[in-house]
């Protein structure tokens, strides 16, 4: 389902999204009909605004972090028009101990088709897809910060990958090496972040600590 404002803009997701296959079982325009409609038609997927109706600050993401408590399962495609990474933080902590899969896109990536569909079908099936651009903010920012420090400039490589929701296979045609040497460059990346098999979900534990060092 869609949480959408701008009418063209949801009209427009609504008529791409069916013409790829998609069934979209509501659109609405305000995060209070995000909700009930959540309630109602209970989705495999929200693809939601981050600014809304009623108060026009965060209420989109909010509403769909509130239905994540309710829904782990619930998959959340969030879209921005600027690239906050406090909302990505935010939308990265919400699903730290849920199933469901997570995204958080700017606008500007919907004009890339291919591209955004590949985001709602990895994020429908479990998985996360951080902007490229949100990435590449904190990577610039935080280099030098811990823990970002211990790691190498090919983990750090990886690691911004990673949060972009790149598997193993697309990092490694990225960085123009082989998936085992990826592997090996997670593998260290969990290990001097502290994180063991017993940590569950280490790649959302990984982007984690990225996003959170801050200075």
């Amino acid at each position: 389902m869609l949480a959408e404002d701008d009418v063209l803009l949801r009209e427009g997701l609504v008529q791409l999204l069916k013409r790829f296959g998609h069934e979209v079982v509501a659109a609405v325009d305000d995060s209070r009909g995000l909700s009930e409609a959540v309630e109602m038609y209970r989705p495999d997927i929200v693809v939601t605004d981050v600014r809304m109706p009623p108060d026009f600050n965060d209420d989109g993401l909010r509403a769909a972090m509130c239905l994540r408590g309710r829904y782990p399962a619930l998959a959340v495609l969030v879209l921005t028009q600027y690239a906050a990474t406090a909302y990505a933080c935010e939308l990265l902590e919400s699903g730290e101990h849920s199933g469901g899969g997570l995204g958080y896109l700017l606008k500007d990536r919907i004009g890339a088709v291919a591209e955004f569909l590949a985001a709602i079908e990895r994020v429908g099936t479990g998985g996360t897809v951080i902007d490229q651009e949100v990435v590449w903010q904190l990577l610039r920012r935080r280099q030098m910060n811990e823990p970002l420090s211990r790691l190498s400039p090919r983990e750090r490589g990886v690691l911004a990958l990673m949060a972009e929701g790149k598997t193993n296979a697309v990092i490694a045609a990225a960085l123009n090496v082989s998936q085992p040497t990826v592997a090996k460059n997670i593998g260290s990346i969990f290990l001097k972040f502290g994180l063991s098999e017993d940590d569950g979900h280490r790649r959302v534990l990984a982007v984690l600590t990225y996003l959170r060092s801050s200075p």
